[in-house]
């Protein structure tokens, strides 16, 4: 018989009630420190103050209204995104999957708008992960997700990942854009280096093509700038995000160029709750935090940190782990064991992560982890992989 909520989830035994900042707390009073943060979306914590106070006062003046209104808090939060990235301009979405439908559609009706309609092609690369709606499957491409579902959307290029030859022979005249994340998150955290943006920047200014960066995992201070790719010095046309702007609220966006988002004009797209006041009310106090350059200083300092601790455990438990990659608070680390076993060992000793393609576990904290945290974090893996060793014996 079905379980009354669909079985789409391998759930982990475990049923929280309560969350502490970088702690939550099971049913049955057992605490356990947080590494997963949601999948990247706690960037702040559980139950933050900041955020709850913004979510309550909104709450208890107004939830929704639709986007047939002026929406205040949208307005505010949309302006200080255009302040301070790239963008020109802002559509609110509810989740990273709805940011992808759009930055599909936005790359298309560009080219359809410019009098080239043969430019549908999107270029995405192995090892993505864009969110599960038709499009997003599409444009990921690989068999686990994709099977069964088909006919696929059409219009999609999956290329190999940080191949730059095979990028620059695949752009042709058909080609509407690249879409790639500054870091893939589900892929196995594989950072695309400075030089590789840069050289699709390059590609694209050269031929036309949009170039669209998924940072709904990567994004939100996360790697210790405001956005991943701003490492690299370069900004793309569009920019899908997601995960850690509403810390926790459901909330997304696409961000764009006044140029590449030409094509969006009235009725071509829209949402019912995307940008709704409370969303964007809590968005509003996240980036309120997460853009002030101290915090990302020390969102660097505890990655550096955590970074060099991960490494002395590596040294101290070589059968277990073999390497660490990743940018800020969001690492990897590559397993030697199994990974799933690893995740599994942290839960009795207290600690989640999340396991990723490639064999490894994710490590995505909440951004204002404390000192001892990390340590207890580390602390916690190290035990684990003892245990794990043992019971192999």
């Amino acid at each position: 018989m079905i379980p009354s909520v669909l079985p789409t989830y391998n759930r982990a035994p475990l049923s929280f009630v309560k969350g502490e900042g970088s702690w939550l707390i099971e049913a049955d009073g057992r605490r356990f420190l947080d590494f997963g943060a949601g999948i990247a979306v706690n960037a702040l914590g559980h139950a933050h103050p900041a955020l709850v106070e913004a979510l309550s006062t909104q709450a208890g003046q107004l939830w929704h209204v639709s986007n047939l209104y002026q929406i205040p808090q949208q307005q505010q939060l949309a302006d200080t995104l255009v302040e301070n990235t790239f963008a020109d301009t802002v559509f609110f979405t509810n989740s990273g999957t709805e940011s992808c439908e759009l930055a599909v559609k936005m790359a298309r009706k560009y080219w359809h708008d410019k009098g080239q309609p043969n430019r549908t092609e999107i270029i995405t690369f192995e090892g993505s992960f864009h969110g599960r709606s038709s499009a997003g499957i599409a444009a990921a491409g690989s068999e686990k997700m994709t099977k069964g579902f088909g006919p696929l959307l059409p219009g999609f290029t999956q290329l190999q990942f940080a191949d730059h030859d095979a990028v620059e022979a695949a752009v042709d005249a058909h080609t509407a854009a690249i879409l790639i994340e500054p870091i893939q998150g589900e892929g196995g955290i594989r950072p695309l280096s400075d030089a590789c943006l840069k050289g699709l920047r390059d590609l694209c200014d050269a031929t036309g093509t949009l170039l669209i960066f998924d940072e709904v995992q990567c994004g939100v201070a996360r790697t210790g700038k405001l956005f991943a790719h701003e490492w690299a010095g370069v900004a793309p046309d569009i920019m899908m995000i997601a995960k850690g702007i509403g810390g926790g609220f459901p909330l997304g966006a696409v961000l764009a160029t006044e140029d590449a988002a030409s094509g969006m004009t009235a009725g071509t797209h829209g949402s019912t709750y995307g940008g709704n006041p409370l969303g964007c009310a809590v968005g509003n106090a996240v980036l309120k935090i997460v853009s002030e350059p101290a915090f990302l200083g020390e969102v660097n300092r505890k990655a550096g940190l955590l970074r060099q601790k991960l490494e002395g455990l590596i040294a101290a438990h070589a059968d277990v782990f073999d390497s660490i990659r990743g940018e800020g608070l969001m690492l990897g680390l590559k397993c030697k064991a199994t990974n799933i076993d690893i995740v599994q060992a942290g839960y009795s000793q207290g600690l989640l992560t999340v396991p990723a393609a490639d064999n490894v576990i994710r490590l995505l904290p909440a951004l204002t982890i404390t000192d001892d945290e990390i340590a207890q974090a580390v602390g916690m893996l190290d035990k684990a992989a003892t245990h794990l060793v043992k019971d192999a014996a």
